[in-house]
């Protein structure tokens, strides 16, 4: 059978807590002692001892209206209350909606942003090429140059010692009185 504390055997006998335990201390109402040291008491023995109350409903009929007027109140107010929790989440529907339609635009324009910006990626690297190819034309034309002007150079250098040599000789001949043969 079922095992119940003071306060349970009191509400089933309809005795009061104090009797219940003082029937339990002189022993006419025997119990066990649980491992928490709780003393509980079979219903069996409650029914022996007192007899059991017959439980029939304590509320009148105005007691019996008023909760069922106070259940109705309670599952209108629930009512609305799943209302307005429906027509926050239609809100909160309708935002995500109006957001993701966004991040789509967000992201339509990025996709346009970064094929311009790899469009002017690849004119910027060709002209950079054509740039680089000139300046390398431009040096190899001034190395080719400073080649030709010392190559003149040496050129007039020799003349002009072959011409200064000339002259010397003249004068030394002028000058001995020698005349050369060619």
């Amino acid at each position: 059978m079922a095992k119940v504390g003071a306060q349970r055997a009191a509400e089933l006998t309809g005795k009061s807590k104090s009797t219940i335990q003082r029937a339990m201390k002189s022993g006419k109402l025997s119990f066990e002692k649980l491992d928490n040291k709780r003393r509980v008491i079979d219903v069996s023995e409650l029914e022996r001892v007192f007899g059991l109350e017959k439980t029939e409903p304590k509320q009148s009929n105005v007691e019996a209206e008023l909760q069922k007027a106070k259940d109705i109140l309670e599952m209108e107010r629930l009512k609305m209350r799943i209302r307005t929790l429906e027509t926050q989440v239609h809100t909160l529907e309708t935002q995500i909606d109006d957001l993701k339609g966004q991040r789509d635009n967000w992201q339509k324009q990025a996709q346009q942003v970064l094929l311009t910006s790899q469009h002017a990626q690849k004119q910027a690297d060709d002209l950079q090429k054509k740039v680089d190819e000139s300046e390398e034309r431009a040096r190899a034309e001034k190395i080719a140059r400073q080649k030709r002007i010392q190559q003149n150079m040496m050129r007039m250098k020799q003349r002009s010692q072959n011409q200064n040599q000339q002259q010397s000789e003249s004068l030394w001949d002028k000058i001995t009185g020698r005349k050369r043969v060619s």
